[in-house]
């Protein structure tokens, strides 16, 4: 194979371009909310880098994105290597989450076609709608219903936030395609993504070998109680959904530390009548548990259920809770994982194995085929905000061992 060279340049001028579209000038940052039309824009930006590289583009019901390098011996039938990640984001977010890990492996794909050669194997590279899960829910949708873990219609049925229907807006951006999901199953799947996180900033290490992935369990509790006066309701007599929700808070930081590796997060929180005089008749809020041990992470949620039960009868108030989302640790394939760190190794890259804290499209994909992924640094851990920051040097480095790990992979087709 010829020696294959990265043009790093291209790849931050794509990063830089995509991540104006959306951009809030009075926030910081871009919003590029999943089927908006900010989002259209970018998608239809990626698409035309796409068509720029003679890919061949498919998208399917969901409203994933694939552009295919075909191998010469490739008749439509065969395995691609994938890389990918997303291009939506959250609120006033940076520009590299997701983003990222599409253009690099666009610029993998690029790497092949200046130097006029075919790969031996397909390459694709993917962008999966609906990552970020803020405007409808789950979030990682799109890869979730690729490897077939939510159906079509029902994705398609979900509403979002703002009353709208999934399946009617992927229509009126033009992104509703017509490929099953799930119609291309990866030979191999890698992901290159910013950590997130601040662990390999905080040890000097430049590239991060994920072998696992944070199980991940979403759900909402919603506390009933009673509405009273402030002033004139005696402390006994009180059933406070506030006061409740705010012990089950404080609960669910001591059943993460006792663990030492659980997280516990209570993300929303709204009462009512939220009056400042008035004791909250109800409250409901959100309860975000991870843990990278299934077994652990189960008995995180056993603990939180039983607390409530206890609670509630202690306190004369009912407690209902709605799994919002459920999904199990992933470990990533060693294979994959022990070619990242010999690449990063050749390069005499530093590097750490590691476990991301966050959920990512490749935990998905997981499911219907090998999959890892490749971290690099994330200035002060910072994500999903506009300060979000790597620097140059760092994300180039990256597109490389994901460049140079492409082809080890590649020649061992």
């Amino acid at each position: 194979m010829t020696d294959l060279q990265l043009n790093g340049s291209l790849m931050l001028q794509q990063i830089q371009a995509l991540g104006q579209l959306g951009a809030d000038a009075e926030h910081g940052g871009r919003t590029r909310i999943a089927l908006t039309d900010a989002e259209k824009a970018g998608r239809d930006l990626l698409v035309g880098w796409m068509r720029e590289l003679g890919l061949d583009i498919q998208i399917d019901r969901i409203g994933n994105i694939f552009g295919t390098l075909r191998a010469a011996s490739d008749q439509g039938d065969q395995q691609p290597l994938m890389m990918g990640s997303h291009i939506d984001t959250v609120t006033n977010a940076g520009a590299l989450d997701g983003c990222y890990g599409v253009l690099a492996g666009l610029a993998v794909i690029r790497a092949f076609r200046d130097v006029g050669e075919s790969p031996q194997r397909s390459i694709t590279v993917g962008a999966f709608t609906n990552e970020e899960g803020v405007r409808y829910q789950p979030d990682m949708m799109g890869s979730l219903v690729y490897a077939g873990g939510l159906s079509v219609a029902r994705a398609l049925d979900t509403l979002g936030t703002d009353g709208t229907r999934l399946g009617d807006e992927l229509e009126r951006i033009g992104y509703a395609g017509t490929q099953e999901p799930g119609f291309m199953v990866p030979h191999e799947y890698l992901e290159l993504h910013i950590e997130q996180g601040p662990i390999l900033e905080a040890e000097g290490a430049l590239i991060g070998v994920v072998e696992n992935l944070q199980g991940i369990s979403w759900q909402q509790v919603e506390v009933q109680g009673n509405a009273n006066h402030a002033g004139t309701t005696p402390t006994h007599l009180r059933h406070d959904a506030g006061l409740v929700a705010s012990a089950i808070g404080v609960e669910l930081r001591r059943i993460a530390l006792e663990s030492g590796t659980t997280l516990a997060t209570v993300g929303c929180m709204k009462f009512e009548p939220n009056v400042i005089n008035v004791i909250p008749r109800k409250a409901t809020f959100t309860v975000d548990l991870r843990d990278p041990d299934e077994t652990r992470l189960a008995d995180a949620e056993c603990r939180l259920s039983e607390y409530l039960d206890k609670i509630a009868e202690e306190k004369g108030v009912s407690i209902a809770t709605e799994r919002l989302v459920r999904f199990e640790p992933v470990v990533f394939n060693a294979g994959l994982a022990d070619e990242i760190e010999a690449s990063a190794k050749g390069f005499g890259f530093s590097h750490r194995r590691m476990t991301s804290g966050a959920g990512h499209d490749a935990q998905m994909i997981a499911r219907i085929a090998p999959a890892a992924m490749i971290f690099v640094p994330s200035r002060d851990g910072i994500s999903h905000n506009p300060r979000e920051h790597t620097d140059d040097d760092q994300l180039i480095k990256g597109a490389q061992v994901l460049l140079d790990v492409v082809t080890r992979r590649l020649g061992a087709a």
